[in-house]
């Protein structure tokens, strides 16, 4: 009778923060993985499950540490079990026919002998029920086919595919996901149909689920997102790192916040191939680590809010006031995604007083007084700077505009200027897309060279994506060649607001500090021109990229 008490009192509490009632328990963990030391031979049955054991047996003294500190959930790589970097041939002892859950109940580990050739997956489901935990882990799927039924499929009979499970904390298979944006993946097969995979679990809700390079594409993320409401993501990935832009912790904070969403991410740690950074992510907080050197895994456990949007209604007796996109205004966690006018913490005033340019008033003023310079690229004005002329006059040497150049950051040749002067005002535009700095920085310009880029086109290397980017960047020499250079580490400080007239509302913004250090904006949102701008003051480490990162979806194929 206690029991029921305290239950009932518990469930009746209002949300206010999250740390209190509305809160589950989540791990990750960053897996270094037991590699096939030759993937391209194809071994047997029995020789794969002795490889897989080595990766499966580390599985089990994590999820038992994980269940010990309390997690509710825990997830694991992408790739952690089998590696990578096999043929399609070679992987085939690996793979597993996974059962479709909406399809077929089933219990791995009470019922062994029910599908053959499960063992990956008997493991796993014992491990979920073992420790009384939610688990996601990745795997090598298979599905047979028969081309005269189905034209797609292969020519030897198979679809291979690199697969999501989900399992409950009794052990069974509540969700299966094939990822749909293979990143030079040959082993593997893009599934003949976009899958949308969500469980709900009784402590949180919905979770969705995407893996690695899904993140940066519409589906299925921004299905599962703006169109199912989901606010909770599981997400194993093997990301290879790359700065300034996309280092891997920098990618899942950036969209964590950007979309307004928790994400669990499990990244492998294979440091020769640049593999690193997993964390915890809700839209204020994060728990993350990334660790280039280090020879073990690493385990991480926080306490994070519940954000689905039915649990929260339930919790609170409250429903939210925007639909199947926003979190429960009456929660105090009413940012829904991609929306504007947020402050870093949640349940707090987000008035922002605005200037009459619909621009945040306050430390900026001085700077925004001076006008908003010409479009750099164009030589021409910005779009709604009513005051700027195009006259043509020749400047002093003094007031001349700073150097524009190009540099190759990302694969991509961006516009630049550079940051001349202690304190400033810079624009710089390429294409349609224009991106204006007001900044500060505690050292002088000689000390590290900085600059603003602007990108707006379709990448093409190592995927084909349409991005619009604004981005401070330290540069890694003193040259404008090393702008767009991969560096980790910076000594100034900037004070600045980014800003940018971007086509599409799905922007990620990005803050990274000296030594991988992640941070959120002071501020974020619209002006009342419509362009996306952040802003954040008093870092404690040097900058070493800001970034408004966006993609344009309807464009990828353009």
């Amino acid at each position: 009778m206690t029991s029921l008490l305290l239950i009932m009192l518990w469930i009746s509490l209002p949300f206010a923060r999250a740390s209190e009632s509305a809160s589950y328990v989540a791990a990750v963990y960053e897996h270094l993985v037991v590699l096939n030391p030759n993937p391209g031979a194809t071994i047997t049955r029995r020789e794969v499950l002795e490889h897989m054991q080595k990766n499966l047996e580390v599985f089990e003294e994590q999820a038992a540490r994980a269940a010990q500190q309390g997690a509710q959930i825990l997830v694991f790589p992408e790739d952690a079990i089998q590696g990578f970097n096999f043929t399609r041939s070679s992987i085939r002892p690996y793979l597993e026919e996974v059962p479709d859950p909406a399809a077929v109940a089933w219990n791995p580990c009470s019922e062994p002998a029910r599908f053959r050739d499960t063992e990956v997956l008997q493991r796993l489901s014992c491990m979920a029920q073992k420790n009384r935990l939610y688990l996601v882990a990745n795997m090598a799927g298979l599905q047979l086919c028969d081309a005269i039924t189905d034209d797609r499929c292969p020519p030897d009979g198979r679809y291979q595919f690199n697969t999501d499970v989900a399992f409950s904390w009794d052990g069974g298979l509540v969700a299966r996901y094939r990822k749909q944006n293979l990143y030079f993946e040959a082993a593997f097969d893009t599934p003949p149909r976009m899958e949308h995979a969500v469980f709900s679990t009784p402590f949180a809700g919905r979770f969705g689920m995407l893996t690695c390079f899904d993140i940066l594409f519409r589906e299925p993320t921004m299905g599962l997102v703006e169109k199912l409401g989901v606010r909770q993501l599981v997400y194993p990935t093997a990301w290879m790192n790359q700065l300034p832009l996309l280092a891997a912790v920098q990618i899942q904070r950036s969209f964590s916040y950007g979309a307004a969403v928790t994400v669990l991410a499990a990244n492998v740690r294979a440091p020769g191939l640049g593999m690193t950074g997993s964390g915890i992510f809700t839209p204020w907080h994060e728990v993350h680590q990334h660790d280039m050197v280090g020879a073990t895994g690493r385990l991480l456990v926080s306490r994070v809010p519940v954000l689905d949007p039915a649990m929260l209604a339930r919790a609170t007796g409250k429903t939210g006031g925007t639909g199947n996109t926003g979190l429960g205004v009456g929660a105090g966690l009413a940012w829904a995604p991609f929306s504007g006018n947020r402050k870093r913490e949640p349940g707090t005033d987000d008035t922002v007083l605005v200037d009459a340019q619909g621009r945040p008033a306050g430390r900026w003023h001085h700077l925004e007084a001076r006008g908003r310079p010409r479009g750099t690229e164009s030589q021409h004005c910005l779009p709604a700077n009513e005051e700027c002329e195009d006259t043509g006059a020749s400047k002093s040497e003094e007031e001349e505009e700073p150097t524009v150049f190009h540099s190759i950051m990302m694969y991509d040749n961006f516009t630049l200027v550079h940051l001349r002067d202690t304190e400033g005002n810079l624009s710089v535009c390429q294409g349609s897309l224009c991106c204006h700095l007001l900044y500060w920085r505690s050292t002088a310009p000689s000390t590290e060279l900085y600059a603003l880029g602007a990108f707006q086109g379709l990448h093409v290397v190592h995927g084909t994506y349409y991005l619009e980017v604004c981005a401070l960047v330290k540069c890694t020499g003193s040259d404008f060649a090393s702008c767009g250079g991969e560096t980790e580490q910076a000594q100034t400080r900037i004070d600045f607001r980014l800003e940018g007239n971007f086509s599409t509302r799905h922007v990620f913004p990005g803050i990274l500090g000296s030594g991988m250090e992640l941070d959120i904006p002071d501020e974020y949102g619209k002006s009342l021109d419509d362009s996306l701008y952040m802003s954040r003051s008093g870092m404690t480490s040097g900058l070493v990229t800001a970034t408004l990162y966006s993609r344009v979806y309807d464009k990828d194929n353009a």
